[in-house]
């Protein structure tokens, strides 16, 4: 009741007449592809980092695992701005890495670029902690039978690793898009509110909550409904 009693509630503070209109509008349609869009780009890239890190995580046994481990997690522990305030420090124009960037012509503070990055810098730990337990639950005795038969180890965890912990894989996946789609702090402080270019579905929700209370309230349901159709196609499958 305290997690679905506030949702529920959202449904009553709204005329559902107007739900329609308030849902269609351009900002409304154009904040939703974005959200779409970068939280699929984060999700692809989460996949990328997150597959080999949760598989070193699980499979080696070296000393330094816990300091790597504690730096993995830590996004889940920093408040969101401050991911944004170190994303903006390492790529904005007087950045670490970002005034390099900038000579050659490659700007990514405040683009859908910084949009997917600061999405990334949020979910990989969600994709890492689920597939690295799967690997655990899994074991290593099929890896090591591929191996003795000759498979290379791109190739064991391709065709034996992969497939074995692919639920495992899935949930990480659904999560890390999920927590890329609610994303808010990171994303404003690091790519800003710019509409068509970052301003995804939680920021625009959050300009609304001032200006047009009703259709902040529309919006959130939105968004509510998506998270929950995204979940609710792979719970059956067994990936959660």
């Amino acid at each position: 009741m305290f997690v679905v009693l506030p949702v529920a509630s959202m449904t009553t503070r709204i005329a559902w007449s107007d739900f329609p209109s308030l849902v269609t509008s351009e900002a409304a349609r154009s904040a939703l592809l974005l959200s779409l869009r970068t939280s699929t780009a984060s999700t692809l890239l989460c996949l990328l980092l997150g597959i080999p890190l949760a598989t070193v995580l699980a499979r080696s046994e070296a000393r330094w695992l816990g300091v790597l481990r504690s730096l993995v997690l830590l996004p889940l522990v920093l408040p969101p701005v401050v991911g944004g305030i170190a994303l903006l420090s390492t790529f904005g124009r007087q950045g670490l890495l970002g005034g390099h960037l900038e000579t050659l012509g490659i700007k990514i503070a405040f683009t859908s670029i910084a949009v997917v990055l600061a999405q990334t810098f949020v979910s990989l730990p969600f994709l890492v902690v689920s597939l690295e337990g799967a690997l655990r639950t899994a074991g290593e005795r099929y890896d090591v039978v591929a191996a003795s038969l000759g498979a290379r180890p791109t190739t064991v965890l391709r065709r034996v690793t992969l497939p074995l912990v692919l639920p495992g894989l899935a949930s990480g996946a659904v999560l890390a898009f999920a927590r890329s789609l609610g994303e808010f702090g990171a994303t404003i402080t690091f790519a800003g509110s710019l509409e068509g270019t970052t301003r995804t579905l939680p920021l625009l929700i959050y300009n609304l909550r001032v200006t047009d209370a009703d259709a902040a309230v529309a919006m959130s349901l939105v968004l509510v409904a998506v998270a929950v159709l995204v979940i609710g196609l792979v719970r059956p499958r067994g990936a959660l």
